[in-house]
């Protein structure tokens, strides 16, 4: 069983200072990656330049996009900034690659907002494109890949071709205005992390099962938190049934003991071993994490 690991989000970062605080705590906790959204809203920081920032005020957290929407990204460009990073940083790259799902970033910068059939064929010919101009490099070492989605065609892709697969913990609903998702439960998890498992062949010790977590809660109060979010919930992440929410792998709601365990568990029923968080979550989550280490 593989050994845990855990990553926080980070983007939209005021000054090297606040990143700075931002990747102490981090590593203060026990936390192992620093991981860079890429969203074209105001305020938010390029992947690349962010964690390169990340990598000058942090010693061993390893530098994670994550996950970048390859709709942004020409492949022969991104070859050129992946082979730089790794040099610069002396190879703590972990290269997170995905189709986008939020549909409005891509008509405000005026790009085409493809079909999903086509975004997720562009995270297959980046890759050929990544494979082809990176072999090409001096003495070089391809960073690991992580492949987001929890569609079977994303799942089919990760198996063949990714060293982490990341479940991001949301469907998008059948028929609605692209961006519209719902959270997914714990059997829709089980059903998805099977059929990964089922067609890895060979690859399935090799590839690491990442969860993306949506929220962290710290109380002893678990139904009236899930009422409140609820009630507040927009349609980029809507909760039909409170009941499943609170027993999904990426609703983390309860006391630090039962977060822990709740982890744990997921390790055991879908193999999730890795484990990333939101940066608002970042002292919330953190002190588990001790909870997680003692108990594995």
């Amino acid at each position: 069983m593989r050994e845990f690991r855990f990553a926080v989000t980070a983007g939209g970062v005021g000054s090297v200072d606040d990143l700075a605080d931002i990747c102490g705590a981090a590593e203060d906790y026990g936390f192992d990656v620093i991981a860079w959204v890429d969203h074209l809203y105001p305020n938010r920081t390029s992947p690349f330049l962010g964690l390169m920032a990340a990598a000058s005020v942090s010693e061993r957290l390893r530098l994670s996009t994550y996950i970048l929407n390859l709709g942004f990204w020409n492949p022969a460009l991104l070859a050129r900034d992946v082979a730089s990073f790794v040099r610069l940083t002396g190879g703590r790259l972990e290269l997170g690659l995905g189709g986008g799902i939020i549909k409005e970033q891509f008509d405000d910068a005026q790009l085409p907002f493809d079909s999903f059939h086509d975004r997720m064929g562009k995270i297959a010919t980046t890759l050929d494109v990544l494979d082809e101009r990176l072999a090409q490099e001096a003495d070089f070492t391809p960073p690991p890949v992580l492949i987001g989605g929890t569609s079977k065609h994303a799942i089919r892709l990760a198996a063949e071709r990714a060293d982490i697969a990341s479940f991001g913990g949301r469907f998008q609903l059948p028929g609605e205005e692209p961006g519209t998702m719902r959270i997914i439960t714990a059997d829709e998890a089980a059903e998805r992390s099977a059929y990964l498992w089922s067609i890895a062949g060979d690859r399935a010790g090799d590839i690491e099962l990442n969860a993306f977590v949506l929220e962290v809660q710290v109380t002893d109060d678990r139904r009236g938190a899930i009422e409140r979010l609820a009630a507040e919930a927009d349609r980029h992440l809507m909760i039909p049934d409170m009941d499943a929410a609170l027993e999904s792998p990426f609703m983390l709601i309860g006391t630090e003991e039962e977060i822990a365990d709740q982890i744990l568990a997921s390790r055991e029923r879908y193999g999730f071993s890795y484990i990333t968080i939101q940066r608002p979550y970042l002292h919330t989550f953190g002190p588990i994490i001790e909870h997680i280490r003692k108990a594995q």
